[in-house]
């Protein structure tokens, strides 16, 4: 291990260990609460651009694997963790957390009082900040972080989304057979267009009997409108991905014609958020954002309690109800998890049902979505 240091815009400077790839690193740093499943978190698309600092005090016990990963890469910036446990003990591991972050360009950060950074992200909110194995001086690391773009200022999706068309045909994976289910028979065809989707999103859609095209996110409203009245497909997908909704201009006004011709759409995170912004209800930026995998969400529908996975720093206005039923209430904060769209073939949720590794209790939200364009 090398030395890492490390500088927040708050004026806090840090020296810590370096585990994982070497060099220079600029995000947003976040806290996650989630026990288990930090490989599939790393591999979420919707932390490009932010460093993840694990609550969880130790990481790295059960290495990596192949069948965990959420896309095909890491694209986060960075891994803070109290302590990192490089001796994997796993018989599903295929390498080292610490081989594989290397591999994906990650900083890997630990021995670092991660209880303190989460309390300080906690009371003073999300912020930027900048590791380096090559820098220690702290007036360097605040030049190199005061002319770096914020996380607010970058368009994400276009490194994350897929570049090219394709259909995802897998169900969810099974843990007692090691491996993922087959395709059930199809009960509907939708579009699911990725602004950084995940893996399970797309195998839990599959897995209730909907055949699934993934598009890139420069997709052309008329294109699917066309095909939606051809009856080539039944509905579209809005995923979760990275990033401050108020940048995707282009993806709001594809939204917009989509709304206008009434196709049923679901969205998930960021595809919840597009919704609200394309009816004309911007988001607005929380304190230190949603991410782990116990958050309690009531849903208003059914009056259970589902113990939740999050992973967003934007959230939908109260305004929205003039438009749309709430159908979802985060118990932390009582911020909207989920809306019902008036007069319109149209919900999303804020949540992440897929929970992988889990929670699941959500998942049913993907049989709301087939009942709909069944519809």
């Amino acid at each position: 291990m090398t030395n890492v240091s490390i500088y927040l815009e708050n004026g806090t400077y840090l020296q810590a260990k370096s585990f994982g790839a070497k060099g220079t690193s600029v995000g947003e740093i976040v806290f996650n609460t989630s026990l288990t499943g930090y490989q599939e978190i790393i591999s979420d698309p919707s932390y490009a651009g932010q460093f993840i600092t694990f609550t969880m005090p130790e990481i790295g016990n059960v290495g990596v694997n192949d069948e965990d990963m959420e896309s095909a890469n890491a694209h986060c910036k960075g891994v803070i963790v109290r302590q990192y446990q490089p001796q994997h003990s796993s018989f599903r591991a295929q390498e080292a957390l610490h081989t594989f972050l290397e591999k994906e360009g990650v900083l890997g950060i630990c021995d670092i009082d991660t209880r303190f950074l989460t309390k300080m992200i906690r009371t003073q909110g999300a912020m930027m900040m900048v590791a380096s194995t090559e820098v220690s001086d702290p007036e360097a690391l605040k030049q190199i972080l005061e002319t770096s773009p914020r996380i607010e200022e970058i368009n994400y999706i276009q490194e994350v989304s897929t570049k090219t068309a394709y259909h995802h045909s897998s169900g969810v994976y099974d843990p007692f057979l090691f491996r993922y289910n087959d395709a059930p028979e199809v009960k509907g065809r939708i579009v699911a267009i990725d602004f950084g989707v995940k893996r399970n999103i797309l195998n839990e859609l599959t897995q209730v009997g909907l055949e699934v095209e993934v598009i890139p996110n420069t997709f052309s409203a008329d294109t699917l409108i066309a095909r939606y009245d051809a009856q080539e497909i039944d509905g579209v997908f809005l995923s979760n991905g990275p990033g401050d909704p108020l940048v995707l201009k282009q993806e709001q006004e594809e939204i917009k014609k989509l709304i206008a011709r009434k196709i049923p759409l679901f969205g998930i995170c960021l595809g919840h958020q597009l919704l609200s912004i394309a009816h004309g209800y911007d988001t607005h930026k929380l304190k230190f954002g949603h991410h782990g995998g116990n958050h309690p969400v009531k849903n208003i529908q059914t009056g259970m309690v589902e113990i939740t996975a999050q992973n967003h720093n934007y959230n939908v206005p109260e305004a929205v109800r003039a438009i749309a039923e709430v159908t979802h209430i985060n118990l932390f904060d009582n911020t909207i998890e989920g809306l019902r769209y008036k007069d319109s073939p149209i919900f999303s949720v804020q949540h992440h049902p897929e929970a992988s590794p889990g929670p699941k209790e959500s998942r049913a939200i993907f049989m709301e979505f087939l009942s709909l364009i069944q519809r």
